[in-house]
């Protein structure tokens, strides 16, 4: 069994890996995307999802998307994102149109950082939210949940969201919430996406959830440029690090990091309507 479970990013000869959050359009990557996109291979990350954070950026993120065939795109304003365009669900919808868009988000309620607001002055990043619901479930594709401090409002929209107008699915990024949150989350259709955060010495609630949450409902991520994972944390992240992501969840899990490549690539394709790499004309979309 010892020789089975190797938990070990370098240990790795055979599964490939996915990260299913990245935000390459961002100053500290984008200078560096030729690097970046050459490390993925050695690394045996076959995949990555560019998010959209405002639609000021987001004809960069599409075109990083249509530069790489490992790459994909989605469209969304990021709740924290104040002092940018303000999305319409009709201009997500027909920004979602674009090949390689596969999502809706990042979206979602973060009451981190009030600033001296009260909640009830937070109602702009409610609206903001309830137009990315109603283009998801227009645009019949999943979304990119971001949620800080608001697991009750979140879930709550999503709830009322899926009332108005049949199930949402989609995937709660960079999972930082608590087991109720996480069960919620579940109940209601989404996966759980895990970060290097998993990796840090004092992430043991984390974990915690992480071992509760079943394998074909989790994701891994690195949400580069930020929380690189231990061996590298403070350092610049990158897709390329997305392994060692999974070498925490499958230790959290007592399972082979094999085990879990396997797993989260299946589980990003079939949320994200792809064909495994390799198929589909070599694109990896379902057409």
């Amino acid at each position: 069994m010892a020789a089975r479970r190797r938990n070990t990013a370098a240990s790795l000869t055979g599964p490939m890996f996915v990260d299913s959050h990245c935000h390459l359009s961002f100053p500290e990557l984008l200078p560096r995307v030729d690097e970046i996109l050459a490390a993925m291979a050695p690394a045996r990350v076959e995949r990555a999802l560019c998010i959209c954070t405002t639609l000021e950026e987001f004809e960069t993120v599409l075109g990083l998307a249509r530069r790489d065939a490992r790459l994909y795109a989605t469209v969304g304003v990021h709740p924290d994102n104040e002092g940018v365009q303000e999305p319409s669900a009709s201009d997500l919808v027909r920004l979602a149109a674009h090949d390689r868009v596969v999502g809706i988000g990042e979206t979602g309620l973060d009451y981190y950082r009030l600033n001296g607001r009260s909640l009830a002055q937070m109602q702009w990043q409610r609206d903001r939210f309830a137009a990315h619901i109603d283009a998801a479930r227009e645009a019949g594709l999943p979304l990119v949940v971001h949620t800080r401090s608001a697991g009750a409002d979140t879930l709550a929209m999503l709830r009322e969201g899926g009332a108005r107008g049949g199930a949402l699915r989609g995937v709660f990024h960079c999972f930082t919430e608590t087991g109720e949150v996480a069960r919620a989350a579940l109940d209601l259709g989404f996966l759980i996406s895990f970060s290097g955060i998993l990796s840090f010495r004092n992430a043991e609630e984390l974990r915690a959830v992480a071992k509760a949450v079943p394998l074909d409902r989790c994701l891994i991520e690195t949400d580069s440029p930020y929380l690189a994972p231990v061996p590298y944390r403070g350092k610049l992240n990158t897709p390329a690090w997305v392994p060692h992501v999974a070498a925490a969840l499958a230790a959290a899990k007592g399972l082979s990091i094999e085990e879990v490549a396997h797993a989260t690539t299946r589980n990003f394709e079939g949320l994200f309507g792809l064909a495994p790499a390799g198929k589909g004309g070599g694109s990896g979309l379902d057409v």
